[in-house]
């Protein structure tokens, strides 16, 4: 078992309060992505959930028992460090075996554990070597190992991933990913980078200062975001959004106009909404194409060719930056004007107080 709850947890140092009320279930055998930006306290929260601090209100449960005034070495949780933390005068077998032995466990099995958590992280060929005769990636590989030699309830990783480069990071990931599977144990994971959040979670947790904005299945958050801020971090690259004003509004679509020549109409229920209201319009850079007539006339200012797919940087006449991505390898001149459109439900508008104007429910059968 696996399961994980907080209650109303808060955190303060001092008069400066990190953590507002944090209330979160992961259930067993979930892997959960706790994503934002720095120093919205998603490192925080993964330290308390350790034991490596202590909450200033709320409660932390482990299956059922109430651990927050537990050790974090009665926890049976193992955490994953960005830096790594091995033993620099230790073998990786050492390394692995440490914790273990410190445990009193019978050789026997502190050898089968080993030999299982190298096999499946191929790193049978790093044992006798020490760590500065590592790469990044061995390492990190290394660092997961001793975790899960521990066999623990749930595992914690707190961006295990920033210090690889580009290339090492896609691997990294695809193996933790695979590891997951492998033991359907819990998984709780920080980073502040949505494309691992979107490509590893079950479910995202996006944060920001202190506090959950939205919790949903990664294809929920980046479909439905519930207000501007995860509008504008889930997604690569960001969603457009643009200022605009509602010229009419009903229970089941609400039509807008804006910069550029801009007039659309959302799918959505704009019960709530008045002529002449200000709002936030948004359309997903891979949801616009070219098109003939219609849409927002930009000035382009930038053209990436990335061989699959263009991605075309435009400013509209008011200033306000457009980003599309077209795919195939068409051409557009710096400095020349295209015209942008997107389809019907592939919009997004958010109210004046920067929440999500509802979806539509389709009609129960």
């Amino acid at each position: 078992m696996g399961q994980i709850k907080l209650t109303d947890i808060d955190r303060s140092y001092g008069n400066l309060q990190i953590l507002h009320g944090i209330s979160l279930t992961v259930e067993d055998g979930e892997f959960v992505v706790l994503v934002g930006p720095s120093g919205c306290g998603k490192s925080t929260l993964l330290r308390l959930i350790a034991g490596l601090d202590q909450p200033t209100g709320g409660r932390i449960e482990i299956d059922g028992v109430d651990v927050t005034k537990v050790s974090a070495a009665q926890r049976g949780l193992a955490m994953v460090f960005q830096s790594y933390a091995l033993y620099p005068h230790m073998t990786v077998r050492q390394n692995l075996a440490f914790g273990l032995e410190n445990q009193r466990m019978a050789k026997e099995e502190i050898d089968k554990r080993i030999a299982e958590a190298a096999r499946m992280l191929e790193i049978e060929a790093y044992l006798g070597r020490r760590p500065g005769q590592l790469s990044g990636g061995q390492k990190q590989r290394v660092a997961i190992g001793r975790a899960v030699v521990r066999n623990p309830t749930a595992f914690l990783l707190d961006e295990p991933l920033s210090n690889l480069d580009a290339e090492l990071r896609i691997s990294t990931r695809a193996e933790i990913a695979a590891l997951h599977e492998r033991l359907a144990t819990t998984m709780i994971y920080v980073t502040h980078d949505q494309i691992e959040a979107m490509t590893l979670a079950d479910r995202i947790v996006v944060m920001r200062a202190g506090r959950i904005e939205q919790i949903g299945r990664p294809l929920d958050l980046y479909n439905s975001p519930a207000n501007l801020f995860v509008a504008g971090f889930i997604g690569a690259p960001r969603m457009n959004l643009m200022d605009v004003k509602v010229t009419a509004a009903g229970p089941s679509s609400v039509t807008v106009e804006g910069p550029g020549g801009l007039t659309a109409t959302h799918v959505g229920d704009g019960s709530a909404l008045r002529p002449g209201d200000p709002a936030t319009f948004g359309v997903r850079p891979h949801d616009l194409a070219v098109v003939e007539s219609g849409g927002m006339e930009a000035k382009v200012t930038l053209v990436e060719a990335l061989g699959p797919e263009t991605v075309v940087h435009a400013s509209l006449p008011d200033g306000m930056k457009l980003v599309a991505v077209l795919q195939g390898q068409t051409v557009s001149a710096t400095g020349g004007t295209v015209r942008l459109g997107f389809g019907a439900g592939r919009t997004h508008l958010f109210d004046k107080a920067g929440i999500r104007v509802p979806d539509v429910q389709a009609p129960a059968r």
